[in-house]
């Protein structure tokens, strides 16, 4: 069975529970982590015998040996000296200071309470969805996904302050692949490096797109990142990557001789605007005291460290290397020493682009940053800066912002390929920067305003909707130029006036031939894609690539999609990619696994008491709604009829209950109305002649009670009924029936509708507009005076009558 990704990230944030309350979040993101290294590398290399693996588990040393230690009152020393240290001096790449102290009773409680809680720790690690021996799909980098789940997660828990080891995985992919690296041109030679390395997202995000073991380095200041950046570095199966820790700026660790080493590829997601970067350095104001010769624009500010990070990439770089530095957008307008250091850079050509992004994307700061792309190798060249100011695309998540992936997409697509777009990106000369005096802030060169909806006097006053306006649906009536002859007819030169109801215009809309025409011509364009995306789908086999999966998806999707008019290709992107991370991927890890089975299995829940409770069955890949819509329609339909019939029931006894309730009500004098209430209460006065009426309330009570009773029973019997034909009906289907399901049923209907919901987003844009122009200028001013005037005269006679004054 497949690791889910769902049960595997809600297993591992349990685990935070366990430890919850004693520390927070940057101090306990330490013991949970180790435990998924430790549990990770022993599932996978602890009985490796016939190759060397990158991590030695001596013996003892395995997560199997932790499960002994549950229990014991030296538990926590027990996992220091008997786990951990030999965990160290077997693998020189780690160090002591890698790993957190389970026998720190200030963190883990004193005595018992340290017992429970790290023995319950172990006891989530053991839960068989996390058995990592048995996950073929561990090559599609599940382990490593997880991790960036859990270190998106504390930073969200750890604060301002404490947030700063974790780069956003949006924006480590989106600065991967704008500095050009990728399968095509990256070789087992080839470098890349970052300074201020952090948990090493950036790195593996640069890995990962040249889709082979690239040579990587980083360094790290901070003692405890730097463990977690190698232990990232492991479970992303680059277990050769050497992180090292240190003050990158004052004590540089790798080079070449006295020289700092030069790379292929260097970013960073330095600390933004550190007010201590000078410490260790002796530099004077020309910057000549650096031995490593990275200030010879100038010395940053003593109290701004920004340029001394990006001047250090610099100097990293090969003559033919790319790089890429995220900072604050102060960088790109503020003056003094800064100025000066902008100006060599812009006149150097090394400076590629600027791409501008949305405020609160990380978790150290609220400020928006910005990414400068470098490029050494065609710097001669250049003759200006692309520029991308893609600060509005975002989706709020929590209390912080976050890049979708549509927006990731339309960055690299158009910085790439230098698209320019109006709002959103251009490719600023060098002359037009320098007569800005170098200033390099985002706002200057593109406007990203939108455009002002203008009140027409003309149309106020005499009525009609301005031509203007209707010429900037152009992109409509350019489809179908009929469309507008038929929804518009002339009022005077420069207006028109709209010669349908407005309670009719969606229905024009829709109706119109050319219209419909167009329409039915996406939904054929989409429909081709569908049935090539069929097709592939069904061919996926067991041991198949997840990630493939979608990539192949997604880019076939969206290049379908663009060159459609009135249509946003990357909305429909992002439709596939939020069900993707719903939905599909899931049941492409479960195919990937156990190939194209539906297994149901049993859903049993556990509560705080530790009982047992049977809820039922399912099964994940083939839902029961999808298996009773194909098999067993007309059972269902017969119980949603009686449904009807059940409404309808409840509806007449509920109206009965209301005219009869109350305090002067037959039924209202009831203590309860229910069945023994009123039965009794008809037993009172059945011999009652003068209680005729309330009898009869009394019984057709009781006779619509009785069928409702009736119709819920039956509901139930043939919910349960349904229940078991197609709980029997799993083990039947074939291999092709459940493709079909899966495929056709489940995956490509869902898509289908949202990729409908974007179809219909045209017309429903197209009527909203018209809708607003027409109530905008339906009533000229000269009658709205008419009529204002025609009021005041009818309060006026209304206030004589009643003798009142008017003043």
């Amino acid at each position: 069975m497949a690791i889910k990704k769902s049960d595997l990230y809600s297993s591992l944030w349990a685990s935070c529970d366990e430890l919850r309350g004693g520390m927070d979040a940057s101090q306990y993101k330490d013991y949970v982590l180790f435990m998924l290294f430790i549990k990770y590398v022993s599932d996978k290399y602890g009985d490796s015998e016939d190759f060397a693996p990158p991590v030695t588990i001596p013996r003892g040393a395995s997560f199997k040996d932790m499960i002994a230690l549950k229990g014991k009152p030296d538990i926590g020393d027990k996992i220091n000296t008997q786990v951990i240290q030999p965990l160290i001096e077997a693998n020189t790449r780690l160090a002591r200071s890698d790993f957190p102290d389970f026998n720190d009773p200030n963190k883990l409680g004193e005595g018992q309470a340290m017992v429970d809680r790290l023995t319950n720790l172990i006891g989530i690690f053991q839960k068989p969805e996390l058995d990592f021996s048995r996950n073929r799909a561990d090559n599609d980098d599940i382990l490593g996904d997880a991790y960036e789940y859990l270190m998106r997660h504390f930073a969200t828990e750890s604060g301002k302050s404490k947030g700063q080891f974790y780069t956003p995985s949006e924006v480590s992919r989106v600065v991967a692949q704008v500095i050009g690296i990728s399968a095509e041109n990256a070789v087992a030679a080839t470098t890349a490096y970052d300074p201020t390395c952090g948990s090493g997202s950036l790195l593996l995000k640069v890995a990962a797109e040249a889709g082979k073991h690239i040579t990587l380095e980083g360094q790290e200041m901070d003692v405890t990142t730097a463990g977690l950046a190698r232990m990232n570095m492991i479970l992303h199966d680059f277990p050769t990557a050497n992180i090292q820790t240190g003050n990158t700026l004052a004590e540089p660790k790798f080079k070449d001789g006295e020289q700092l080493r030069t790379y292929d590829y260097a970013l960073a997601n330095p600390p933004f605007s550190v007010k201590t970067w000078s410490t260790g350095l002796t530099l004077g104001d020309s910057g000549k005291g650096d031995p490593y010769q990275r200030f010879e624009w100038g010395v940053p500010p003593a109290k701004q460290g920004d340029y001394a990070f990006l001047l250090h990439i610099i100097r990293s770089l090969k003559s033919t290397g790319k790089g890429a530095c995220i900072l604050p957008h102060g960088v790109l307008f503020r003056g003094n020493a800064e100025a000066a250091i902008r100006a060599r850079l812009v006149r150097s050509g090394y400076l590629k682009g600027i791409i501008g992004l949305p405020a609160n994307l990380f978790y150290g700061t609220g400020i928006p940053a910005c990414i400068l792309v470098l490029d050494k190798e065609n710097a001669t060249a250049r003759k200006g800066v692309f520029m991308i100011d893609a600060s509005k695309g975002f989706i709020k998540d929590g209390n912080k912002n976050r890049l979708r992936e549509r927006d990731i997409h339309m960055i690299v697509d158009v910085f790439t390929n230098n698209e320019e777009h109006p709002g959103y990106s251009r490719l600023v000369p060098h002359d037009e920067i320098a007569d800005n005096d170098f200033n390099l802030n985002l706002p200057r060169y593109i406007d990203t305003q939108e455009a002002e909806d203008i009140q027409d006097i003309g149309g106020h006053l005499h009525g009609g909707i301005p031509a203007r306006d209707i010429d900037a649906l152009a992109e409509y009536w350019q489809l179908c130029p009929e469309l507008r002859a038929a929804l518009f007819q002339p009022n005077r030169p420069g207006y028109f006036d709209l010669q349908v109801e407005a309670a009719q215009l969606k229905d024009t809309i829709h109706s119109h031939p050319q219209f419909r025409a167009f329409i039915q011509g996406l939904e054929q364009h989409f429909a081709a894609w569908r049935e090539a995306a069929a097709g592939n789908l069904r061919a996926l086999q067991r041991d198949c690539q997840p990630k493939e999966v979608i990539y192949t998806l997604s880019e076939n999707l969206l290049a379908h999609a663009e060159g459609q008019p009135l249509i946003d290709p990357y909305a429909i992107f992002q439709h596939l990619m939020d069900y993707w991370a719903a939905t599909m991927q899931d049941d492409c890890y479960l195919i990937a696994a156990d190939g194209w089975v539906a297994n149901t299995s049993r859903i049993i829940e556990t509560d705080k008491r530790g009982k047992r409770k049977d809820k039922g069955w399912t099964c994940q890949l083939i839902p029961k709604p999808l298996i009773v819509a194909r098999y067993f329609a007309a059972e269902q339909a017969a119980i949603e009829a009686r449904q009807t019939e059940l409404e309808a029931t409840s509806a007449s006894l509920t109206e009965l209950e209301e005219e009869h309730g109350g305090e002067e009500g037959c039924l209202g004098a009831l203590d309860k109305i229910n069945k023994a209430e009123v039965t009794r209460r008809q037993k009172e006065i059945k011999s009652d002649p003068e209680a005729q009426e309330e009898i009869g309330v009394l019984r057709q009570w009781l006779k619509l009670n009785k069928e409702e009773a009736a119709h819920k029973k039956a509901i139930r019997e043939a919910e349960a009924d349904l229940d078991l034909l197609a709980y029997e009906q799993y083990p039947k289907l074939t291999e092709d029936e459940i493709k079909a399901l899966a495929v056709d049923d489940k995956w490509l209907n869902t898509i289908t509708a949202a990729i409908q919901g974007e179809l219909d987003r045209v017309s429903q844009t197209l009527t909203s507009r018209i809708s607003v122009l027409a109530e905008r200028y339906a009533v000229p001013l000269p009658e709205v005076v008419d009529e204002v005037v025609k009021l005041s005269a009818k309060v006026e006679a209304h206030l004589k009558k009643m003798e009142v004054s008017a003043s």
